[in-house]
């Protein structure tokens, strides 16, 4: 049975101190439950406090991001093995700005979630479309072809640590939101194109979430689609009452 997730995409922001203060009122306001699994990315500098601080909590931490390579001359970088070490073991990869603004390829993600996946780590993979390829009627194009460079080259074992996330870019940090509707018609595509490369137990073992400007005032109606199994959430995960709505909408 697929796994319902709602993880808070940080990025960059809160300092220590914030980070800190976010991660008590969380703790505060989520219950302990089993469902949804609630994962947060804070920055890489407050990684290995969140780590500590969420230790007896059913909150997990994941980085925002890695490289592919497990050591080397990469200035600024940082390695699964980095991760692993301050009890890191998920990652978020192939956000799209990542993708935008620091020109990941879809090469490039692939050789990083062959390294995440080589040091045991749980992969949440990014991937959606711009609205100009929305607007063309090729969504479902590119995102097909997001997953399958991306992901297709793996065994089917090895998505069981694969977390699909959904991001209209058009939707993200725009206020803008893909109707529950438009939510669950791709993410029944995405479920497809699966199922039609690993079979359907694969496909429906496997979580989608949607990310893209979901807010407490319509993250029930999303999260209620069939296919959609959570949300990974920008700026709501921000505030420690609309993150925990969102978790509550559940």
């Amino acid at each position: 049975m697929r796994q319902k997730i709602v993880a808070g995409n940080w990025k960059m922001n809160k300092n220590a101190e914030e980070t800190e203060d976010l991660l008590n009122d969380l703790i505060g306001k989520i219950p302990a439950v089993t469902e949804p699994r609630v994962i947060v990315a804070p920055t890489f500098v407050n990684l290995a406090s969140a780590v500590d601080h969420l230790e007896f909590t059913n909150i997990d931490v994941a980085a925002q991001n890695m490289h592919q390579a497990q050591s080397g001359a990469y200035t600024g970088e940082v390695s699964a093995d980095m991760l692993k070490s301050i009890g890191v073991n998920i990652v978020i990869l192939g956000h799209s700005e990542r993708r935008s603004i620091f020109n990941e390829t879809d090469s490039v993600i692939a050789y990083k979630v062959d390294a995440a996946l080589e040091n045991d780590m749980e992969v949440i993979f990014c991937f959606g479309e711009e609205l100009s390829d929305r607007n063309a009627a090729k969504h479902f194009n590119i995102v097909e072809n997001q997953l399958k460079d991306g992901l297709f080259h793996l065994d089917a074992e090895k998505w069981s640590r694969i977390i699909l996330a959904y991001e209209p870019v058009w939707a993200i940090g725009t206020g803008e939101t893909a109707t529950p509707d438009q939510a669950q018609e791709m993410h029944k595509f995405i479920r497809d194109i699966v199922s039609d490369r690993y079979g359907s137990e694969v496909a429906d073992n496997v979580s989608i979430l949607y990310g893209g400007s979901v807010k407490p005032d319509n993250a029930r109606e999303i999260f209620s689609k069939p296919d959609v199994d959570g949300g990974l959430i920008g700026g709501a995960a921000l505030k420690a009452d609309d993150f925990a709505d969102i978790i509550a909408s559940y």
